[in-house]
């Protein structure tokens, strides 16, 4: 039974090459929450995300997604059927617009008159109804990167990772783009995770932050509060110390490395 908490970690830990690259504490993501992640370069954003999305196994720790929990060195099919991802870059097969959103839907043996109904509504939110019979080869950027919104949306997921889908795309779509999604999740009350690099997208789609560096998350409240001229400072501080302990540069125990921002952890 889920407790108004869409996505919790407790004490998670992930390692890679005897590196420790996710050592998460605790975190909670309430249901209908959009949740932005930023962080330098190597963090561990997009390994975050991808834990959370039940595509990349944990080592140690507790999580639970959706009310279901996820046992170490395990994945969850179930869980992933209940989301959906949008990647930086749009992952389209060799097909028509209208056949590569309707696939998702295919797969999950949703029948054919919904699937039909879903498929429209998607193309029509996204604006690109026109382009539905189009092979998907022949799509600008833009275009395919509305697809796979599309494509994600009509699954109707009940959390939305987004791992920097807007990052390629030109000042005009990206901006439009923003708006569409953000005013989509709102509207359906979807639970979303957006990992970015850049912060002037968060307000189009999240009202909290987390900062991520050395796989921890070192900050997390609002956007207007994580980048307050005391708080940026202070992070800024941070991060250069505990840069220099991962590096062997320094001395000292970052084990215990964040702060508090906007009364939360």
């Amino acid at each position: 039974m889920m407790d108004g908490n869409a996505i919790c970690l407790n004490n998670l830990k992930l390692r890679r090459g005897g590196r420790t690259v996710l050592d998460i504490d605790s975190l909670s993501i309430r249901s209908g929450e959009s949740v932005a992640v930023i962080g330098p370069n190597g963090a561990g954003k997009s390994t975050l995300l991808q834990v959370m999305a039940c595509l990349l196994p944990f080592e140690s720790g507790a999580l639970t997604v959706l009310g279901e929990k996820v046992a170490p060195g395990a994945s969850s099919i179930h869980i992933r059927q209940r989301t959906a991802m949008v990647l930086q870059k749009a992952c389209l097969l060799n097909m028509s617009v209208r056949d590569n959103v309707a696939l998702g839907l295919k797969i999950r043996k949703v029948p054919k008159e919904e699937v039909e109904k879903r498929v429209t509504e998607a193309l029509r939110a996204f604006g690109i109804e026109h382009l539905g019979n189009r092979p998907a080869r022949a799509l600008s950027g833009g275009e395919s990167q509305r697809v796979s919104l599309a494509r994600a949306f009509a699954l109707k997921p009940e959390i939305l990772f987004l791992d920097e889908p807007f990052n390629a795309l030109d000042l005009t779509t990206r901006t439009a783009l923003l708006d569409e999604v953000g005013r989509m999740v709102r509207a359906a009350g979807t639970t979303t995770v957006f990992v970015t690099h850049d912060v002037t997208e968060i307000p189009f789609i999240c009202t909290r932050t987390l900062v991520v560096n050395q796989g921890r998350i070192v900050a997390d409240g609002s956007i207007a509060n994580v980048l307050a001229p005391e708080t940026r400072n202070a992070m800024m501080r941070l991060l250069h110390r505990a840069n220099q302990v991962f590096n062997g540069d320094g001395a000292g125990d970052v084990s215990n490395v964040a702060f508090s921002v906007a009364g939360s952890k």
